[in-house]
């Protein structure tokens, strides 16, 4: 873990919510001048802090309304079968995140979807590009915190 002052945890806990902001207003909040600030940002990058900036974006006005868990218990667990899940399941976009897990599930796959037809397709191509033992669904029904910041 790198170790970052004060002014670096002002910076980086606004970008994180703010990322469109202005060099000058930032300064401003975080008490440095545009350019200290373009410097202490600049540095952040380079060493791999900061590694990327993005729009959020509203799902459900994209059509994407509805959010599914997917748990996965693995068909086997060898190098192969990993290679061509993880091939899989990166060239679906409506995938954004899995997770590798402890205990008795063995994936966690979090997707958007349209509605649940739009699911049950998701899931046909995936079970088509990989073979798994057994496969469950949890859809969200209201998200009561969801955020990308982390507590700094």
């Amino acid at each position: 873990m790198e170790t970052f002052d004060e002014t670096d945890r002002r910076i980086l806990s606004v970008l994180q919510r703010e990322a469109d902001i202005a060099l000058e207003e930032l300064g401003a909040r975080v008490g440095l001048s545009r350019n200290a600030c373009w410097r202490r940002v600049r540095a952040l990058e380079t060493r791999g802090v900061i590694t990327g900036r993005v729009a959020l974006l509203d799902p459900a006005k994209l059509g994407f309304g509805l959010m599914v868990f997917i748990q996965v218990h693995a068909a086997r667990h060898d190098a192969d079968w990993l290679e061509k899940f993880g091939r899989a399941v990166r060239e679906m976009p409506e995938i954004l995140g899995v997770y590798r897990m402890t205990g008795d599930l063995d994936y966690l796959i979090r997707a958007r979807v349209a509605d649940v037809a739009d699911y049950d397709r998701l899931y046909q191509r995936l079970i088509r590009k990989v073979e798994l033992n057994d496969v469950s669904a949890s859809f969200v029904m209201e998200e009561l915190k969801d955020t990308l910041a982390l507590p700094l």
